[in-house]
């Protein structure tokens, strides 16, 4: 382990215990993870421009042996994440309330209000479709665009002033290595990967949902190194 790991490990870590140990942003934090007003999508936008980020700086690291670089554009990216993960959030919040729905046409009557009561096993039931279901319709879409605008980050330099000029979704779709997309991150990840890591999520109280949804981030971020590295 070289010097700069520890410092970023040391960062990191002193985060986490200051918003764990210190009461007022410890409070801040979970009566903003349980609102249901535009709060609770500003801390979803705040938790996935951190984490995600970080997690994507883990993997240049695994891939090149740095944090950053000339180009790689951290500013852009924290946004870019910040955005998607406004999108994910709203789609874990129309997929854990639809499946109640569609689970009742089976016969399993479960409410939003009362599944934390529910035996092990129902509540596993549930949290399963719930992944299946978000990451078969939604993840493939979500990586896809991610896919488009890191392409879009890199092509232009990694800067803010770049990334705001017109994005040639065409150029860059065509472009996109489908065989590592396809054949990696797609049939290879969502699966074995996305599937029990948000059947966890989903298994977790709402308010920690987002939370630990953005922590996966960076698993994403080793992730999308392996498939780099693949492709290389």
């Amino acid at each position: 382990m070289k010097y700069k790991d520890l410092v970023f490990i040391v960062s990191v870590s002193a985060i986490v215990v200051l918003f764990s140990l210190i009461e007022p942003l410890n409070n801040w934090f979970m009566s903003w993870s349980k609102a249901h007003d535009w709060r609770y999508f500003l801390l979803a936008f705040l938790k996935f421009s951190i984490l995600a980020t970080i997690g994507e700086c883990i993997g240049l690291r695994i891939s090149k042996g740095v944090y950053n670089e000339k180009g790689f554009g951290i500013l852009p990216r924290a946004l870019v994440w910040g955005i998607l993960g406004v999108a994910i959030t709203i789609a874990m919040g129309v997929f854990a309330n639809g499946t109640f729905s569609l689970l009742s046409y089976f016969g399993m009557e479960l409410e939003p209000s009362t599944i934390a009561q529910e035996p092990f096993y129902r509540q596993l039931i549930y949290a399963v479709c719930v992944s299946v279901l978000m990451n078969t319709f939604f993840a493939p879409v979500f990586m896809t665009i991610h896919k488009v605008t890191d392409t879009h980050i890199l092509n232009t330099g990694g800067t803010l002033k770049g990334f705001f000029s017109p994005i040639k979704f065409g150029e860059i779709f065509v472009n996109l290595n489908w065989k590592v997309l396809w054949g990696f991150v797609f049939t290879k990840t969502i699966p074995f990967f996305w599937y029990p890591a948000h059947t966890i999520t989903f298994l977790l109280p709402p308010q920690y949902r987002v939370l630990f949804a953005a922590l996966l981030g960076v698993a994403l971020g080793v992730i999308l190194s392996i498939a780099n590295l693949k492709k290389k």
